[in-house]
């Protein structure tokens, strides 16, 4: 089974099955009676000086029944050029995600400096969070493209890898295009931030 194949079945997998919280993976670098390595405050803490831009991941309703689903992710990275891939990383508890999944289709929304407020709504769970959202449909994947981002990047589920507490979604670029003249929005030591800022 090819990664198309493979993206297929994951997609599958996760349209047929309720959300709930998997186990944690048994990769342990300590027995179980012995203290973590590093505190979660601490990890928190020194990760939080790698500054990252800020995206909104969307997808189109799946089989006409949902509305469009997306939320705020500040894990997103470009991974190839040939072929061209990126991938961004979802709690395994997430309630969006399935719903991406079901959809097997996303576009990645870079925000705009001026876009923390539509950040924050995109944040929010359980919330409508297109009320009062301009968008329109992406080329090809018809996944919401906002208006106002920075820049956009239209694509397909390509694979789905754990990764802990979290699953790494690959996905195959379709189209993307950018403002080259915006100002992209940062978050830095747990607060957002803009580039003059630094």
């Amino acid at each position: 089974m090819g990664h198309a194949g493979a993206a297929a079945a994951a997609v599958r997998y996760l349209g047929a099955r309720p959300v709930e919280a998997l186990p944690r993976p048994e990769l342990r670098c300590v027995r179980e009676d012995e203290p973590a390595p590093v505190g979660q405050e601490e990890f928190r803490r020194v990760l939080g000086s790698f500054a990252s831009g800020v995206t909104v991941i969307t997808a189109p309703g799946a089989g006409g029944t949902d509305g469009p689903a997306g939320f705020a992710c500040q894990s997103f990275s470009s991974l190839s050029l040939a072929p061209p891939l990126v991938c961004f990383l979802v709690g395994r508890t997430s309630t969006t995600w399935p719903r991406i999944a079901r959809a097997g289709v996303f576009c990645v929304n870079v925000l705009d400096a001026g876009q923390e407020e539509l950040c924050r709504a995109f944040a929010v769970s359980g919330a409508d969070k297109f009320a009062g959202v301009a968008y329109d449909p992406a080329p090809v994947t018809g996944s919401p493209r906002l208006a106002g981002a920075a820049a956009w990047i239209d694509c397909a589920v390509h694979a789905v890898h754990t990764g802990g507490d979290h699953l790494i979604v690959v996905g195959r670029v379709a189209a993307l295009g950018a403002d080259a003249t915006a100002e992209p929005l940062l978050f830095h030591r747990g607060r957002f931030a803009r580039l003059r800022d630094r």
